[in-house]
């Protein structure tokens, strides 16, 4: 992908590929030398490699649908390159290839030009850089309402604890 016309489009929702098990719909953070961050509700930030970008779709319209809200002082790992991101979750829990047959997740370990090293259980995991599509770490943005379900859920455990330790001491007496 052009870096100009990704660096229109920071800030923006955009949806990466049409379709199938490598389609994502984010907003945009950054574009740098060869690769460009997204921001998606389900994997979090997301890191594609540009060359493996089929195509990048913005509804000048409608709009895409993407409704979180990012906080003001929202960090993620960043770097001039790819393999400078890579470095820089190193000893990370990661997922690559999200989507696809070939997804991996564990432990990145080694970083060479040719290949990572992920760890898996008992399993040592060497992919090959160029099959790399896109990699992502446990860093999400949890939405307003998603804070709110979970205060709701222990809110009413609290109270089913309540309830029930009022009619076990009622018993005893």
């Amino acid at each position: 992908m052009n870096k100009e016309i990704l660096s229109s489009l920071v800030g923006k929702t955009v949806k990466v590929n049409r379709g199938g098990h490598d389609s994502r719909v984010g907003q945009l953070l950054a574009v740098e030398e060869d690769y460009f961050v997204l921001l998606t509700k389900e994997d979090g930030v997301l890191y594609y490699k540009g060359h493996h970008v089929k195509s990048l779709t913005d509804n000048t319209k409608k709009g895409l649908e993407f409704d979180l809200v990012i906080p003001e002082d929202f960090e993620y790992t960043q770097g001039q390159t790819f393999k400078d991101v890579l470095h820089s979750l190193k000893y990370h829990w990661v997922t690559i290839n999200r989507g696809g047959h070939e997804k991996y997740e564990g432990v990145m370990d080694e970083i060479t030009d040719e290949y990572i090293t992920i760890v898996y259980n008992e399993e040592v995991i060497r992919v090959a850089m160029f099959h790399i599509r896109n990699i992502s770490y446990d860093m999400k943005v949890e939405g307003p309402n998603e804070e709110k379900e979970e205060t709701e859920e222990k809110n009413e455990e609290k109270n089913k604890k309540d309830k029930d330790g009022g009619k076990t001491e009622e018993a005893s007496e």
